[in-house]
Parts: C-alpha cells; structure tokens; sequence
C-alpha cells in the first residue's frame, strides 16, 4: 500500500495541474484500488468445501455481479465472518488469513469488490465498495441468522469499508456480533500524507476519503483492532487512534513483529483469545488448539 498511496497524492497533484479535475478522480481510484483481475501467482486453487456464489448487487436480471466464496466451517451453529479484503489483490490472493479464519472456527464469506477478479465492473470507487459489503451481508444474514454470531472483518483498504458497513448498521438499529479491522488507517488523506509529502492539500486533492475516524465512533457493537507494530505499509499508530475513537466495548491488539498481512497468524493465539473474549464466544478444544464453538454466546456479566 506504501507506494500506491504515495502515487496516489503526487498523481493527484500532476492530474490537477496539467489534466484538470475530470481525469483527477479515475485516476485517483485506478491508484487506491488497483484493481487485479487475474489470480495471484502464488494461487494454487480454493481450499476443499469452499463454494462460489454469484451475488447480485442491486435488482433485476441485469444486476451487476460480484464473485464470492462462501467456506462453511463443520460445525453449522458455527459464527460467520463477512471478509473485505484491501486493494490490489482480489480473492485469490487472501488465503493465508481466509484459512486463519476459518481454523478460528468461523464460518467465512469473502467477496471480491465489483472490478476485482471474476466481479463485474472495471474500476471500483469508494461508494460502489460500500454498497458492495452491504449486498454481502444480506446475504450472510439469510445462512446466519442469528445476529449476534454474525462478524465484519477487514483488512487494510477493507479496513475502512467493514467500518463502514458497521456503522451503517448501527445506524439502522441493524445488530451484529462484532467488527474486527487489521492494519487499517484513520482517513485516507492521513495515509497518503503520511506515506508521501505532509504538507500537501490531502484532503482537497483526494476525492475517495474513506474517513474510518470519523465513522468508527458510530459503531455500536464490539470492535477489535488488530495492527502488527513492524507494519511498514500503515504505521500501528493509525490503529490507535482509531481504538482511541472507538465505543466500548472495544480492544486493541498490537501485534509485536508483525507487518501489513501476518498479524493475524503472528499472533494467531492472541487473536482466537481476543476474539473468544471480547465477542462473548465460547471455546473448545480441536486436537492440540482451541477454536470457537458453535455452542451459544454466554451471557454478559
């Protein structure tokens, strides 16, 4: 992310002053999302027992698609996860922490954004990313439809969007068991401020403002944040001032060593642990490890 944001704001400056401000806002979402549509090198196929789903954005036959993989884990009282990943890699290049999930005990539903992998669309923009996560959570709420075990999880770019969503939940009254976001960022202009020059315009050049500060303080459920504290990508402090902002209940994991994507499997116990605990989810043992029961929440104290 380091780069792209770096060439988001000089690009946005270049754009302003030779092309104007009509190519300004493509280019600004070319270089925030970058989007991929091919698979990850590294791709080697789905895991066993994850399926595809088509999910429609919208009504209508000619609704626009988005491709999703929905992984169910064995136990089918189990929590499940809506999962937003960040920018530039689609689907096929998340497996690492779809697979720490899921070893959670949680059942997962992941989606590529409209313009990313076998999605329809070409260029995703901050509103249509939104409007995204929401057509993905209805969907979730039909195979879950216990609120209360039902969580957003996003990482980075995806971060911002899963903070989104909650708070547009809580403002509806609409419950949810809880918000996870990693290595995420306050506001974007912070981001490529602080990955480029401070002294530019940020807030004026950036059109797509993903203002998590803003919003975080309008979720109304349970938020864990995670961010490991060698993150050269988005600095850790950015975490905390958004656990800062947050409501209670709420806490903060930051993760020693780890950078912008291993956070999560560095500190793989820790998260489980935070996650049992500020979620209210019991436990159980699964061979040498513990990972989360399909059994009911227990009661607040």
């Amino acid at each position: 992310m380091l780069r792209p944001l770096r060439l988001v704001v000089v690009g946005a400056v270049a754009a302003a002053l030779v092309g104007g401000c009509m190519g300004l806002g493509e280019r600004e979402r070319e270089l925030t999302f970058r989007p991929m549509h091919g698979a990850a090198s590294w791709f080697v196929g789905m895991p066993d027992g994850v399926r595809e789903v088509a999910l429609p954005v919208g009504d209508g036959d000619a609704a626009p698609k988005m491709n999703a993989w929905w992984w169910p884990a064995r136990d089918p009282n189990a929590p499940a996860i809506l999962y937003l990943h960040g920018a530039r890699w689609n689907l096929t290049g998340q497996l690492r922490r779809l697979e720490q999930l899921h070893k959670f005990g949680f059942s997962v539903f992941a989606i590529d954004y409209r313009g990313f992998g076998k999605s329809d669309g070409d260029l995703p923009s901050e509103e249509m990313v939104y409007a995204d996560a929401l057509a993905a959570w209805h969907w979730l709420d039909k195979v879950q439809p216990d609120a209360s075990r039902r969580f957003i999880y996003g990482h980075s770019l995806g971060g911002a969007v899963a903070i989104d969503l909650a708070a547009r939940l809580s403002a509806n009254g609409i419950e949810a068991g809880g918000l996870i976001v990693e290595s995420t960022f306050t506001t974007l202009a912070d981001i490529a401020a602080a990955m480029s020059f401070d002294w530019l315009p940020t807030k004026l050049l950036l059109s797509q403002k993903f203002d998590s500060l803003d919003k975080i303080a309008r979720v109304r459920m349970p938020v864990l944040i995670a961010h490991g504290t060698s993150d050269r990508m988005v600095p850790a402090r950015f975490s905390s001032a958004l656990y800062e902002a947050a409501r209670e209940p709420k806490k903060l994991l930051l993760v020693d060593g780890a950078g912008h994507n291993n956070a999560m499997i560095v500190a793989d116990q820790d998260y489980l642990d935070s996650c049992a605990e500020l979620f209210r989810l019991p436990t159980v043992s699964s061979g040498t490890s513990k990972v989360l029961s399909g059994s009911r929440s227990r009661p607040a104290s």
